[in-house]
This record gives C-alpha cells, structure tokens and sequence, in this order.
C-alpha cells in the first residue's frame, strides 16, 4: 500500500512539473491537481472504515482493540431479531412491568417510553429499538425471542443467539453479556467487528429502513383495547439529515463506552461503513464520522 502511495505521489509530482512548465510557457493560469487525502486524525480511541461492497479496509486505528460498546450492542440486538425464522413484524408483544423496572434499575437508562399493558408491534419495537435507543424496547425483544419457560432463561437464550451470530459471522473480538449494552464485565468488541456486523444486519431491507428513520411514530394498542399515539421517536444519530447520503446506523454511549458511533452513507452507488468507538464527546463522535465518512469517500 505504502509503495502505491509513493508511486501515486511521484506521478502527480511529474504532473505538476509538466503543468507548471506549460504555465511558464503560455502564461495560463491553471490548477495543479489535489495531493492524496492523509488519514484523519480523530479523538476516538479507536475507529475503522470499509467499502461496504467490498470489504476493503480504507481506515484503520486500534480496529481490533476490544472496548465497550455502550447502545451499538442493539445492531446485534436488531440482527437476531430480524434472522428468526417465520418472522412477524406485525405480531404484538404485550409490555411488562419488567421492563420499565428495568430503566429505573439502570439509572432511568435510554428508553422509547413503553406503556406497560400495551400490545406494541415487533416492528414498532424495531424502530423503539434503533432510533431512541430504547433498553426497554431490547428488553421486550429479548423477552419474546428467546427460549424458556421464564423470563430469565428466555433474556439468557436471546443472548447466547447473540453470541451464536457473532461467531457465525467471524466476529473473534466481538462478546456480549447484555441484550442492550448495559453490560456485566463481558460485553465488548472492536471497530472492526462491529463495522462488519453492521454491513451484515444492512443487507436485510427492514434493518436499513428503520436505521435510516429520522423520526417514528408508533401507534400502540392499550389494555382496553383503544389506539395510543406514542410521542414521537428521533433518531439519535447525527449524522441523518446533516451528512449527505447518510443512510443509518447506531449510537451508543456510557461511563465505560464514552461516545460511539457506528455510521454509514452512500454516494454515487459507493457506500462507506465504519465504527468509532471511545470517542470524548458527542460533537467529538459525529466529527470522528464525519472526517472518516470524507475520507472513505477519498479512497
């Protein structure tokens, strides 16, 4: 790669040289052409970029350096649900009182505000899921798509699918304990991995239209059977509707995560897809995508 660079460099250098000796010779003004882009330099602790088409590395630092993942563990959370077998997006799961515990348990953790006793879509917990990054919407998940005759045994099974799948796709630095990345000591990957989970999860339609949302509005059946119009859900990704052709997918961020951010776009049929992870702020995070969105576009 190194010695592309170099040859790419020289060329231009004799480009340059011939331009400026047309320039002294004619007096035309002309432009001499742009230097390769050099690697971003970002606050996050670690970062990676892929063409996703390819899977071609564009960038690269401390990719394979495991941290927490902080809310980016609900792309997995979203696969699993989304690889089920007779799946039924319209099927209803009825809220439990468990799961709003739950938030409260956690220090009033990232929630889509789920109205216990009411029959919410598994679609509808899809986008309470991605988009405000609702914990207890994973709960729900979890509770309905694992296996066991309790609530416990069903959330364990949910996330040994979520290990399975990992494995499945040669995710080696890639561990979770959490079905929302509320994590107990062993739930971590790396900017590799989680780019890489990611592009799987965007080949599924349904993945890719909800990471893109901007904003949702479910419309939920209450316990006596009446219509409830939920508040309005907003994606908590900064980079929709400020980056153009930004098409998803996942924040995430805690005490021990910092800001992450797994992120993709599209230009001109070209789709970059990367992670940063630990990054220090959350404007730090978006100008970490952003320089590495540019640059992936570059490469």
């Amino acid at each position: 790669m190194i010695t592309g660079i170099k040859g790419t460099r020289l060329r231009r250098a004799a480009a340059v040289a011939v331009t400026t000796g047309a320039m002294l010779a004619t007096g035309a003004l002309t432009v001499a052409p742009a230097q390769a882009a050099s690697a971003p330099s970002i606050a996050a602790k670690g970062g990676y970029v892929m063409n996703n088409a390819t899977g071609k590395s564009l960038y690269t630092k401390a990719a394979d350096t495991r941290r927490s993942t902080g809310s980016t563990t609900k792309i997995m959370t979203a696969l699993v649900v989304l690889k089920q077998s007779n799946l039924n997006l319209d099927s209803k799961v009825t809220i439990q009182k468990a799961y709003s515990d739950y938030i409260v348990d956690n220090n009033y953790a990232s929630n889509a505000k789920l109205i216990v006793g009411d029959k919410v879509t598994v679609r509808q917990l899809l986008y309470g899921l991605m988009l405000p990054s609702g914990c207890d919407a994973a709960y729900a998940l979890a509770d309905k798509f694992g296996a066991g005759s309790t609530r416990a045994a069903r959330v364990k099974s949910f996330i040994g699918k979520m290990n399975t799948t990992a494995q499945n796709l040669g995710l080696k630095n890639t561990h979770f304990d959490s079905f929302d990345g509320i994590g107990h000591g062993a739930n971590y990957s790396t900017p590799r991995d989680l780019t890489k989970l990611a592009s799987a999860a965007m080949k599924n339609s349904s993945f890719r239209t909800v990471v893109k949302t901007k904003k949702y509005t479910a419309k939920t059946t209450t316990k006596s059977g009446g219509t409830r119009t939920m508040a309005p859900w907003e994606n908590t990704n900064p980079l929709l509707g400020s980056y153009s052709g930004a098409i998803g997918v996942k924040t995430g961020s805690g005490p021990e995560a910092k800001y992450c951010l797994v992120f993709a776009a599209t230009r001109s049929g070209k789709t970059v897809i990367g992670t940063v992870l630990a990054s220090t702020g959350l404007d730090a995070r978006k100008a970490d995508a952003t320089k590495l969105l540019n640059y992936g576009f570059t490469r």
